[in-house]
């Protein structure tokens, strides 16, 4: 009953099954040296994908994960490897695996989008791999998404290491924190350290704008609304 009621408000709100994603648990770490949490990892998110594709929805999105300490060149190996278990077994259920970027931090893997480009080449099943760009994420890895040609730079990055057709969603979030700290705290739209004119310059690039967005950003609906009327705003300074 919770699958046809959620299919059945997707179509009274007119929302596209390809337009929204469903977000791996945060214990899932692909690139973990150890055996027995990689393993748990590789089962998890099967049930994940096996929940979204009974939902309808065609996007799953997780976090590369962590090499803790072991070097990104296992890390590389480590994900695609699992990547390649999993799909082995649920390929046939019609849901692509969207890697996400991350915070510059730790043992993460997938700062980059070279790092992002290298786990997709290295699989057996690139064509059911794609990306999703997390602004805050992006912000704390030295992407200035306040300035244009940083915007392209970040494009023409995609375009290289992993192709723009492989560009399927973004997280729309403000960081708390400067440019290159490596943090990880979302901020709600406009009020951190990228700012309202920040969005301005990222929403403006065309490959952008056509993509769908989803906010990460604090609080709870009230506040969320309230994100959504901003960047609405931000839309009309840029377009209208």
């Amino acid at each position: 009953m919770d699958i046809i009621g959620f299919k059945e408000k997707m179509k009274e709100f007119n929302i596209s099954f390809d337009d929204v994603l469903v977000h791996s648990g945060y214990l899932i770490n692909l690139a973990t040296p150890n055996d027995e949490n990689w393993e748990k990892s590789i089962n998890l998110m099967k049930e994940e994908i096996r929940i979204t594709s009974l939902l309808g929805i065609k996007y799953f999105n997780v976090h590369p994960g962590s090499h803790l300490g072991e070097g990104d060149e296992f890390g590389y190996d480590r994900i695609a490897k699992a990547l390649d278990i999993i799909l082995e077994e649920v390929n046939n259920l019609g849901v692509n695996i969207l890697l996400e970027n991350v915070a510059k931090k730790g043992g993460n893997i997938g700062w980059k989008m070279e790092q992002l480009g290298e786990i997709i080449k290295r699989s057996n099943f690139s064509g059911k791999l794609g990306i999703t760009y997390d602004t805050c994420h992006g912000f704390d890895s030295n992407y200035d998404i306040r300035d244009r040609d940083d915007v392209r730079r970040l494009l023409d990055e995609i375009d290289k290491y992993i192709g723009l057709e492989k560009f399927k969603m973004i997280h729309l979030n403000d960081s708390k924190f400067s440019l290159g700290a490596g943090k990880d705290r979302h901020e709600f739209i406009g009020k951190g350290e990228i700012g309202i004119k920040g969005f301005e310059t990222f929403l403006s690039f065309d490959e952008i704008i056509k993509l769908p967005m989803h906010l990460e950003t604090p609080g709870d609906d009230t506040e969320h609304a309230e994100d959504i009327k901003v960047i609405k705003r931000i839309f009309s300074n840029i377009y209208i």
